[in-house]
């Protein structure tokens, strides 16, 4: 019985409100007008070239100090990383099977967070080689050096990754 009803009502409704329409004349259009149309045109004006970040990318002795530099902080980080890796892995394996939030895992945590935190600083000097190397590449140049000392860096960043990753899953296993 409720049906019938609600039908009827859509039904009304329906046709209330297309009386309502019924008079077109009296309402302006929705279409656009002349004055509203886009005329004319403007010049193109060509953008200004990006500013060099590093010019000494080509091959110069600041260029030579500067990836010196780098390169040997990456050495000196890589090497301490290499010294607190025995330690980390004598926690790690001193927390094997250990529950989680167990004072072992938890020492066994922080020498993993120290070890991930030398990392970081290595990658660091990485971030810095790699905006001088894009520099480089954007502006055309090969810069053998650069390449080379950032490959450097990616394989020594590499090993304390496949180092880390180690330690990590004997802590899980």
């Amino acid at each position: 019985m409720a049906y019938p009803i609600r039908l009827a009502a859509c039904l009304a409704v329906t046709l209330a409100l297309s009386a309502c329409a019924a008079d077109q004349g009296r309402y302006p259009s929705l279409a656009r007008r002349p004055a509203e149309r886009v005329s004319g045109s403007s010049a193109v004006v060509a953008p200004a070239p990006a500013p060099a970040l590093l010019p000494e990318i080509a091959a110069s002795p600041e260029l030579a100090a500067r990836l010196g530099q780098l390169v040997g902080r990456i050495e000196t980080v890589h090497q301490r990383f290499l010294a607190r890796r025995a330690a980390a892995a004598a926690r790690v394996s001193a927390a094997a099977g250990a529950a989680v939030a167990s004072d072992s895992w938890s020492v066994a945590t922080i020498a993993l967070a120290d070890l991930e935190s030398t990392r970081s600083e290595a990658m660091i000097a990485l971030a810095d080689l790699d905006a001088m190397w894009v520099t480089a590449r954007i502006a055309g140049e090969e810069a053998p050096a650069l390449a080379a000392a950032r490959d450097h860096a990616i394989a020594l960043i590499g090993q304390e990754d496949a180092i880390l990753a180690g330690l990590r899953g004997r802590m899980r296993g």
